[in-house]
C-alpha cells in the first residue's frame, strides 16, 4: 500500500515542474478525430482539459466534427463531396455545417467540461465570432484553380475575447468556422483553423489529437512511434513518403505554427485516455513533439493577424 502511494507521490512531484513552467501559458488543443465519436475518450480528454486550467495553464480548445457532419447531410438527403481531401461546401451544406458545429458539437463540450467542474464558453457566430478569414480555392495542376464553394482559409484571430476568457478561468472553445469580408460563415479545415489560433496567440503550445500514436516510421508498427523531431526531420520525412496522406497538413501547420513564435507543436494519440496529461506532465511524453533548435532558422513568418 506505501509503495502505490509513494509512486502517486512521484508522479505528483514529476509534474509540479511542468505545472510550474507552463503556469499562465497558453495552449492549443486541436479536437477531432475518434475522440469525439468515443463518449469514454471526450470525457478523459475533457477531464484533463479541466486539470490543466485547474493548476493555470490556459487551454483553448478548437474543434472540427467531420463525421457528425456526414450524418446530418445523409440524414438531410446530401450528398457529400470531397475535392482534394476537402467538404466541397454549397449553401445547403454550409447551413449543416455551421448548426453541427456551434450549436451541436460546441455547445456539447462546453456543457461536458462544466459538468466535469471546470468552466468554459463557445466563441463563434451565435455568440462572439473571433475567427475571419477569406475564401480557400485549390490549384488543379493545370494552371487553373479548383473552387470548393463556402470552404475558406483564417486570415484573422480575434484575440481579446479568447485571452480575456482563459485569464478568467474560463475555457475558450471553438468551431472551425470563420466570417469573410461579407459577413457569410466558411467552413475551414480545423487543422489549420488551430494552428491560426495558436499563431495569433503566440502559445506556449499546439496539440493536434489524433487517432495514431504520433509520428510513425512505420504506421502498421506503433511501436516504431518518431517521440522527437525538428523542421528538417519532419521535411526529409515527407520527402521520403514516410509523412503522408493525412499527416502531412497536421505537420505543416506545426511547422508554420513553429514559424510564428509558438514554442513547441505536439501530435498525441486522442483516444489514449489521459494522453493529454501525459504529454503535458512527464518527462518522456506519449507523442510526437515538433520543435526548432538552435540550428533551425526561426525567422518568424506570421500569415494570421491578430487583432488587439
Amino acid at each position: 500500500m506505501h509503495e502505490e502511494a509513494i509512486r502517486k507521490a512521484d508522479v505528483l512531484i514529476e509534474a509540479l515542474g511542468y505545472i510550474r513552467k507552463f503556469h499562465g501559458h497558453f495552449t492549443v488543443i486541436k479536437l477531432g478525430g475518434s475522440v469525439m465519436e468515443s463518449p469514454e475518450s471526450l470525457q478523459a480528454l475533457l477531464v484533463d482539459v479541466v486539470f490543466m486550467q485547474t493548476v493555470g495553464m490556459r487551454p483553448v480548445l478548437v474543434h472540427g466534427g467531420g463525421k457528425a457532419i456526414t450524418f446530418e447531410m445523409e440524414r438531410a438527403g446530401l450528398q457529400a463531396r470531397f475535392v482534394q481531401g476537402r467538404r466541397y461546401t454549397d449553401d445547403a451544406t454550409l447551413e449543416i455545417v455551421a448548426r453541427v458545429l456551434a450549436e451541436e458539437i460546441n455547445t456539447d463540450i462546453v456543457r461536458h467540461i462544466n459538468k466535469y467542474g471546470g468552466r468554459a464558453a463557445g466563441l463563434h457566430h451565435k455568440t462572439s465570432q473571433c475567427l475571419f478569414g477569406r475564401r480557400l480555392t485549390l490549384p488543379d495542376g493545370r494552371g487553373g484553380q479548383v473552387d470548393l464553394g463556402r470552404v475558406g482559409e483564417v486570415t484573422e484571430v480575434d484575440v481579446p475575447p479568447i485571452e480575456n476568457l482563459c485569464l478568467a478561468g474560463v475555457v475558450p472553445v471553438l468551431p472551425s468556422l470563420a466570417e469573410d469580408e461579407d459577413g457569410g460563415l466558411l467552413n475551414v479545415n480545423a487543422d489549420t483553423a488551430a494552428a491560426a489560433v495558436a499563431m495569433a496567440m503566440k502559445a506556449e503550445k499546439l496539440v493536434f489529437l489524433t487517432d495514431t500514436p504520433g509520428i510513425l516510421m512505420d504506421r502498421n508498427q506503433p511501436g516504431s512511434l518518431i517521440p522527437d523531431l525538428t523542421p528538417d526531420g519532419c521535411h526529409d520525412l515527407i520527402g521520403r513518403g514516410v509523412i503522408d496522406r493525412g499527416m502531412i497538413p497536421k505537420v505543416e501547420a506545426c511547422l508554420e505554427s513553429l514559424k510564428a513564435g509558438v514554442k513547441k507543436t505536439h501530435i498525441i494519440d486522442g483516444r489514449l485516455r489521459h494522453s493529454l496529461l501525459l504529454e503535458m506532465y512527464t518527462h518522456t511524453g506519449i507523442g510526437t513533439e515538433i520543435e526548432l533548435k538552435e540550428a533551425d532558422d526561426p525567422e518568424p513568418r506570421p500569415p494570421v493577424t491578430a487583432r488587439h
